[in-house]
């Protein structure tokens, strides 16, 4: 018999964080760098814990020899040679250190069968249709939550993974007790970024699209194999030029987050987190979408 879970489950378009008395007086005396050490590798990590998505559109060595000058790192799209792998590892020796869940239970048997970090999110990306094709998914606030909490129990750590379309989106993710936030579209579009460079009407585009799209298998894999439906789309993004300048937007957008809510530094922030429903984020008077 189906079953339907009446708890309201919420996305980052749900909600807004509640400012609350600080005595910062500026922005850069916020500190984004976390550590950690890890579970079960007993491995320990210093950075600002936001990581490029490992999609071939994103996550490249170019972007990850931009990120690493920033203490972000990149997950490296799998689809490079050996040979491309040992030539990167010689110039940028400094640079280079299990499927997506949304329930808190599965993070638990993830983290007690030896997964030091358990990536969260299920159809939220901006190219991901699974939604659409599965009916499978979960709101992503929601889902971190959920999901961090369990993990923390147990000593472990999560990312949140899709659904971040700008840097108060990452903010809200680190609020609800994500350790890490990965990100695919937001990256997407620069010089850094993989992607055919295409030009329309004397405007510079590039291709970004899902792993699991029919682009992308018929790349990798020559096909797509007739079992399977594609569970990502490919989209057309404005050229964003240099991914600096979205990295300095995304930090100082976070930076902001903290002073708004009294947090000196980001760990201090799902602690000083307070979200409140909405049913609008934004005046809309001059937006594209009046």
């Amino acid at each position: 018999m189906s079953h339907i879970d009446n708890d309201v489950k919420l996305d980052f378009k749900d909600v807004l964080l509640r400012p609350k008395r600080n005595t910062l007086k500026s922005r850069s005396e916020v500190d984004l760098t976390r550590s950690f050490t890890f579970r079960n590798s007993k491995q320990m990590y210093t950075g600002i814990p936001i990581i490029a998505s490992n999609m071939d559109t994103v996550g490249t060595f170019e972007m990850a020899k931009v990120l690493c000058k920033f203490s972000l790192f990149t997950a490296v799209h799998k689809h490079y040679s050996l040979d491309q792998w040992q030539e990167f590892a010689r110039q940028n020796p400094d640079c280079l250190e299990a499927g997506n869940v949304v329930t808190g239970e599965m993070v638990e048997e993830l983290i007690l069968s030896g997964a030091d970090i358990v990536k969260v999110g299920i159809g939220s990306g901006s190219v991901c249709t699974t939604r659409k094709k599965t009916g499978v998914g979960y709101p992503q606030l929601s889902a971190v939550m959920e999901c961090a909490d369990a993990a923390h129990g147990l000593n472990g750590h999560i990312i949140s993974d899709g659904g971040c379309s700008c840097p108060g989106d990452v903010a809200k993710a680190f609020g609800a007790g994500a350790d890490f936030v990965m990100l695919g579209g937001m990256l997407a579009g620069h010089s850094e970024s993989g992607g055919e460079l295409t030009e329309k009407n004397g405007k510079k585009y590039k291709l970004f699209y899902g792993m699991s799209s029919e682009m992308a298998m018929k790349k990798y894999y020559q096909s797509m194999a007739e079992y399977r439906a594609s569970e990502g789309k490919t989209v057309e993004i404005p050229f964003k030029g240099d991914v600096e300048h979205t990295i300095r937007d995304i930090l100082g957008g976070i930076r902001s987050t903290c002073t708004y809510v009294g947090a000196a530094q980001l760990k201090e922030l799902s602690r000083r987190t307070t979200f409140i429903r909405v049913t609008q984020q934004l005046n809309p008077m001059f937006s594209d979408e009046h």
